[in-house]
């Protein structure tokens, strides 16, 4: 029995090694090789379970998401209520012409989110040192979520205050990763570059040179998104305390392998989570300014709406971070749990379904055997 599963074990360690030098020689690589089963949650399902795990221990991440908005109202600054009010009125002369006037209050109000969103309303007029400090918040805001995460999952106690001190240790690793996603990213910036510079020339004009140039930013854009799905969660992995970057990369290039198209649509059904929770909160409470300052004019000075936003977006930021943490964690136990109990036909197989004997439990990094 016990040479049995250490022959399953070994297998499992071929593979994994095999997944880990393929596609860098010309020898052929073996589908069963690395092409690995994994169980993930539906979309629908690890987005409500992300809620469910910040409702839950609300009590540590409501003072994280007050902590962020005020040092992002001090170092940052809010937009202010004359921005919004110029958005407003904007969007009014704009619709002056439609039914006289006479528009939905609820379009209006959609409109008006949807312009204030994605004309950058909550960072216009920023200075560069503001956007810089902006830039540092979300890296801080990024690794304390992490942190608190981490012991969460761990069944420890935890106050905010520890988190605070605590997780920042891996600031300079997280912004060597970040640097790295921009190195990625000049892709995806030579395409709006030279996208530019067609339409200024006409380039795009004949159909032979719009073909190409559409062949030439499909690739481009491919390639950003390739490498940057595998930093994605190497900026996760980098979190851990001691875990170097190189490191870091080359194991989220090791846990991504043969998910990446699944950690891929993740992140795109992240969009649709934001839209459909931005408009189910903030509709109905730019609906009700528009109430307020139609009966009452006092009210017309205060920032109910810019600071709504905020809160609204540091919340958001706290939600991106612990939807890709608690993925990245279902694949890490996942792989876990296939070395310690192996799930696949083949190893079903090799290990006897006669004994009941429990398995041996993996040595962990930090503890003696």
């Amino acid at each position: 029995m016990v040479k049995t599963i250490s022959k399953a074990r070994e297998e499992l360690a071929r593979r994994k090694k095999s997944r880990k030098n393929q596609h860098r020689s010309f020898r052929r690589s073996y589908r069963e090789d690395y092409v690995r089963d994994f169980a993930a949650p539906g979309l629908l399902h690890h987005a409500i379970m992300t809620f469910r795990v910040l409702f839950k221990n609300w009590r540590i991440f409501l003072p994280l998401v007050i902590f962020i908005v005020i040092m992002n109202i001090i170092l940052v600054g809010l937009m202010s209520e004359a921005t919004y009010t110029q958005f407003q009125n904007t969007l009014d002369e704009s619709l002056e012409g439609l039914k006289d006037g006479q528009v939905n209050q609820v379009a209006r109000a959609g409109l008006l989110l949807i312009s204030t969103v994605t004309t950058g309303g909550l960072t216009q007029g920023a200075s560069e040192v503001q956007q810089v400090f902006g830039i540092l918040l979300f890296v801080m805001l990024w690794l304390v979520t992490i942190y608190i995460l981490r012991h969460l999952l761990a069944g420890h106690k935890l106050k905010f205050r520890d988190a605070l001190y605590n997780a920042l240790t891996p600031f300079i690793s997280t912004l060597a990763i970040a640097l790295v996603i921009l190195v990625e990213l000049i892709p995806i910036a030579l395409v709006v570059i030279t996208y530019s510079a067609a339409v200024s020339t006409n380039f795009l004009a004949t159909p032979f040179y719009a073909l190409v140039y559409f062949i030439f930013a499909a690739l481009m854009i491919l390639l950003s998104v390739y490498l940057v799905s595998s930093s994605l969660v190497a900026l996760i992995a980098v979190s851990a305390p001691g875990l170097y970057p190189v490191v870091a990369i080359r194991t989220a290039n090791d846990l991504i392998t043969s998910r990446r198209i699944r950690w891929i649509i993740r992140v795109l059904f992240l969009f649709v989570v934001y839209a459909v929770v931005w408009v189910v909160i903030m509709l109905p409470l730019i609906l009700l300014d528009l109430w307020l300052k139609d009966i009452w004019a006092w009210t017309e000075g205060i920032p109910f709406i810019p600071l709504m936003l905020q809160i609204l977006a540091v919340f958001s930021s706290v939600y991106l971070t612990a939807y890709l943490y608690l993925f990245y964690r279902h694949m890490l136990n996942y792989d876990d749990e296939t070395i310690e109990n192996p799930k696949d036909p083949e190893e079903v197989e090799l290990v006897s379904t006669e004994e009941k004997t429990p398995a041996v439990s993996p040595v962990r990094k930090g503890k003696k055997k």
